[in-house]
C-alpha cells in the first residue's frame, strides 16, 4: 500500500525522546526512511526498533550537535549514501537554568547559543544542497513562545530561540525564489517532555499534551505541504 511519504528522506535531530521520537516515528509510519540523529546512542536504537517493528525504515546517525565537525561529517555520510534530503526536523534543543539575567551560568548560556543557533546554522548550510536536489525540500524548526515573548527567568533560552527564530525565517526568504525549498517554525507549545519536566518541576504531565500530538502535526504539514514561511503553534 502506497504511504504518503513513500521515496521520501527525513532527517530529525534529537530524535532520541519527546518530540523528535514521537516525529520520527510518525514520519517513518508514513513511509518516509528516517535518519535518527542525537547522542545517546541506546536511546535511538530503542526509537529505530520501534520503527523497525512497526514495518518503517530508518537509520541511526549519533551525533554531538556541539561538536565542531559533527555535522559536516553527518551531512558527508547522508549526502555519499542518498543523493537528496526532502525534510530536515530540527528538533534537538538545551534548555539552560532557569535563572535571572544577572545570575546566567556562562558555561550553560554557551551549551544553549552552540545547540539551539550554531548548530542550526550549520545544519542548514551543511544540508542546503541536498535539500535543493529534492523535489520539494522542507525544513521544520521546533521553537518555543519565549523567544518572540520574552519572560522573567526564561532569557538564556530565549534569546537562543529568538536567535533561531530569525536564522530560520531569514533563510526562508533567501531560498524562496531560487529554490522549491520551504521553511516551517512551529511552537510545539506545552508538550510532556523531559524539558517540560525540568522547567515545570511540580506539573503534572498528563495535564499537557504527548509529543505524538506534535509529530502528527508535523507529518500534516510535510503530506499536504505549505507556502514561504510558515509558522504555527500546535494546540491539544
Amino acid at each position: 500500500m502506497t504511504k504518503p511519504l513513500d521515496n521520501r528522506l527525513a532527517l530529525v535531530t534529537g530524535a532520541s525522546k519527546g518530540i523528535g521520537a514521537a516525529t520520527a516515528k510518525a514520519l517513518a509510519a508514513a513511509g518516509a526512511h528516517v535518519v535518527l540523529t542525537a547522542r545517546d546512542v541506546r536511546a535511538l536504537e530503542a526509537v529505530e526498533d520501534a520503527i523497525h517493528e512497526a514495518g518503517g525504515a530508518s537509520t541511526i546517525a549519533p551525533v554531538d550537535l556541539a561538536e565542531g565537525d559533527g555535522i559536516a561529517r553527518l551531512a558527508s555520510a547522508i549526502g555519499g549514501r542518498w543523493d537528496k534530503l526532502d525534510a530536515l526536523v530540527i528538533a534537538a534543543a538545551y534548555l539552560p537554568a532557569l535563572t535571572p539575567v544577572t545570575q546566567i551560568d556562562g558555561k550553560q548560556l554557551s551549551q544553549a547559543l552552540t545547540v539551539n543557533f550554531l548548530a542550526t546554522q550549520a545544519l542548514i548550510a551543511n544540508f542546503d544542497p541536498l535539500l535543493k536536489r529534492a523535489e520539494a525540500g522542507r525544513v521544520i524548526g521546533l521553537t518555543s513562545s519565549v523567544g518572540a515573548a520574552p519572560r522573567a527567568y526564561w532569557s538564556a533560552y530565549g534569546a537562543t530561540k529568538a536567535a533561531f527564530d530569525n536564522l530560520l525565517e531569514s533563510y526562508a526568504q533567501e531560498v524562496e525564489k531560487v529554490s522549491k525549498v520551504r521553511v516551517a517554525v512551529i511552537d510545539p507549545g506545552a508538550t510532556r517532555t523531559d524539558m517540560r519536566a525540568k522547567a515545570y518541576p511540580g506539573e503534572d504531565p498528563k495535564t499537557v499534551k504527548d509529543p505524538a500530538v506534535v509529530a502528527d502535526r508535523l507529518v500534516e504539514l510535510l503530506v499536504n505541504d505549505f507556502d514561504g514561511c510558515h509558522r504555527e503553534r500546535v494546540e491539544g
